[in-house]
């Protein structure tokens, strides 16, 4: 009877801990920024360069179960692409590369799935809102920026991609993550010289996170 009761109580215990576990819903508020690897892709574009450039922004964690994450962000996210120049007489006093180079403010909605303790895959779609855009025909030094305003730009103030990813996220609340987002409407304006050109982000984005 002893030994009956005390496996009861350890199976009621084991239950209760694991739906605690998967129950907890407590959200966690979090910091994160890295590195960009950006380009645009498409049936209608060439050789471009890949442009380096950041992220940094906000984001809170809301666990569904025990393995699964809901996880809204908040990022601002440099892209863009090389322009690989000609110019090596440099006649046009550029450096090697023209940058394009467009600023947005990139909201991730990302589904995380932990494979095992502190490894996760991610998936999600992205919404972005382009805050600034120009060319820097010299972004080896200060100087050289060209840019847009709302009459003159090419670019649609509105972008949709689909991000995918994995990472690790410590005990002690810090992470670190690599994710691969890739533009699902093209980014000319219609109204512009390039409204039929095939072309879409690219980006890969490499960085660290803290979670509160």
């Amino acid at each position: 009877m002893k030994k009956l009761f005390l496996a009861t109580m350890v199976g009621l215990f084991s239950a209760t801990t694991i739906y605690a576990q998967s129950d907890d819903t407590t959200p966690q508020f979090g910091v994160k920024g890295g590195i960009n690897l950006s380009n645009i892709t498409g049936d209608d574009f060439g050789d471009f360069g890949s442009m380096t450039s950041f992220n940094l922004g906000l984001f809170m964690e809301i666990p569904l179960s025990e393995r699964f994450s809901f996880q809204p962000e908040v990022l601002y996210s440099g892209q863009g692409y090389n322009i690989i120049t000609r110019d090596q007489d440099n006649i046009f006093d550029v450096d090697d590369n023209v940058e394009y180079q467009l600023s947005y403010i990139q909201v991730p909605l990302m589904a995380k799935l932990y494979l095992v303790k502190g490894l996760y895959a991610e998936v999600g779609p992205q919404f972005g809102f382009k805050v600034k855009e120009e060319i820097d025909y010299k972004p080896a030094s200060d100087g050289g920026d060209v840019e847009f305003n709302s009459d003159d730009s090419q670019m649609k103030i509105f972008d949709t991609s689909v991000a995918a990813g994995a990472g690790y996220k410590f005990d002690n609340g810090f992470s670190l993550s690599a994710r691969y987002t890739h533009g699902l409407t093209n980014i000319y304006k219609d109204n512009t010289i390039f409204k039929d050109v095939d072309a879409k982000h690219s980006v890969w984005q490499f960085g660290v996170g803290f979670s509160f």
